[in-house]
């Protein structure tokens, strides 16, 4: 068996372990570039370590960084607070302004599943409070947070971006943040239509305070000779227990006044300032991401030392492992001539529209159960001579294998697909939630990637 072959089982072998146990792929590539490095190849570890990508950690570490400071300062909430505010009494505009704070959240930095975290929890709330679909909710902030994050300064478009460039392909980062943009926003808008979004046009937050406010007179009117003076819990709409407040108004913890407030806006105004900061360096002058970032991040530790304690420690460490472990292996396989002998099957097909379509699929039946990030650091290297031949253009597959790779990424199985399932509104079946989950998943695995390759490959435009 040659090297190839036994490089293939070896990868093969990390994502099946990486997928059944809780073990970081990373760690896993690290042990399998070591053991292929030196016990097949005969290379010694510092010609393994030559692959690490050190670039590339200094800008997940930045940006990650950076966006756990915004986090503990309360910058997040503060723009999650204002965009609600911008909904006023028009609830047909909650499901997008859900879709849009988190794709902002993933443009600036933050991994997916931390933007999902953080959003899908408040959204799903908003569902059971004004009636909206919590299956179109809770896709809309996935697809919102997949849109953000092929930005030039978010971690998939550092990684993709960093790995075609290392390649010496001419691809525009900013087409492969627009695809991913454009894909995930016409698939939100098929979702509003198709799941109730059009009857949420002429609904207003009032209609509901009146619905709410009825159901808790009715309810107090029967428990009055039980319960005298006592206020009512009042469970609306499935979104909690509620005393005699509005159940409809906001859940927001109150204002902090005085000093305490001026205290906390502070650094809250300087970390929107460093993030523009960082938008107009990084891409304005070009200047590397992982420095100003990691720039910007000591200068708001400095403004505001108690704002920003633990942030460290919400650094995304388990993603710089995946992928420095994953790129490190990568490494080792160029030198085992591995991507050479995968491309050079993919070209034998004959066919290259069908052999794109092929990686499409791989990608996005891959990623559906295991890490996105992985998927894209490993396949991307392996159809990079294939697009090196020029059958197939380089622009359109790269952008059709990132779109691919991470639409999935609503599966049950993904974390982002978990995290929207276990917030599932009070009211709602789980079990059905999950299987509404799951049988939209299989649709956008099946149909997604032969529509990303129908619009970006087979054309030839990209």
């Amino acid at each position: 068996m040659g090297p190839e072959v036994l490089s293939i089982i070896i990868l093969a072998a990390m994502f099946v372990v990486a997928t059944v146990l809780p073990v970081n792929m990373g760690a896993l590539a690290f042990v399998g570039a070591f053991v292929l490095g030196v016990f097949v190849l005969g290379m010694d570890t510092d010609q393994i370590l030559e692959a690490f990508p050190g670039g590339l950690f200094l800008t997940i570490v930045g940006v990650t960084y950076l966006f756990a400071i915004a986090q503990k300062n309360g910058t997040v909430d503060l723009l999650v607070q204002g965009a609600v505010k911008l909904v006023g009494s028009r609830v047909a505009l909650i499901p997008w302004i859900m879709f849009f704070i988190t794709a902002v959240i993933t443009a600036v930095g933050a991994l997916s599943p931390a933007a999902v975290a953080i959003i899908a929890p408040i959204a799903l709330s908003f569902a059971a409070k004004y009636r909206i679909n919590p299956l179109m909710m809770g896709m809309m902030v996935i697809h919102g947070a997949q849109g953000g994050g092929f930005s030039p300064i978010a971690v998939y478009g550092v990684t993709v971006n960093g790995i075609v460039a290392q390649a010496g392909l001419d691809v525009s980062p900013t087409a492969v943040f627009l695809s991913s943009l454009v894909f995930n926003l016409l698939i939100a808008v098929v979702l509003f239509l198709a799941l109730g979004g059009r009857g949420l046009v002429s609904a207003r937050a009032e209609d509901f305070v009146e619905r709410a406010a009825e159901a808790r007179l009715s309810r107090s009117k029967v428990a009055a000779g039980h319960v005298g003076d006592k206020d009512v819990a009042f469970k609306g709409f499935g979104s909690g227990m509620y005393g005699p407040r509005d159940p409809a108004g906001s859940s927001a913890p109150p204002a902090a006044t005085g000093g305490e407030g001026r205290e906390s806006l502070v650094p809250q105004v300087a970390t929107i300032i460093g993030l523009v900061v960082l938008a107009v360096v990084a891409l304005g002058f070009g200047v590397d991401v992982g420095f100003v970032a990691i720039t910007v991040a000591v200068v708001l530790a400095l403004v505001s030392p108690k704002a920003q304690k633990g942030a460290v420690n919400k650094i995304d460490w388990s993603t710089v492992l995946l992928l420095g472990g994953m790129l490190t292996f990568v490494g080792v396989l160029q030198e085992a001539g591995t991507i050479e002998y995968v491309s050079n099957g993919v070209a034998g097909l004959g066919m290259p529209l069908l052999a794109a379509l092929l990686i499409c699929y791989i990608g996005a039946v891959v990623s559906a159960f295991a890490s996105s990030t992985a998927i894209l650091a490993a396949l991307i290297p392996l159809a990079v001579p294939f697009l090196l031949a020029g059958d197939v253009g380089a622009t359109g597959l790269i952008c059709a294998l990132a779109v691919s790779s991470t639409i999935v990424d609503v599966s049950p199985f993904s974390t982002n697909g978990a995290l929207v399932l276990a917030n599932a509104p009070a009211g709602v079946d789980r079990d059905a939630f999950y299987k509404k989950i799951l049988v939209y998943a299989t649709g956008v695995v099946v149909i997604g990637p032969l529509l990303v390759w129908g619009v970006m490959v087979a054309p030839g435009w990209l």
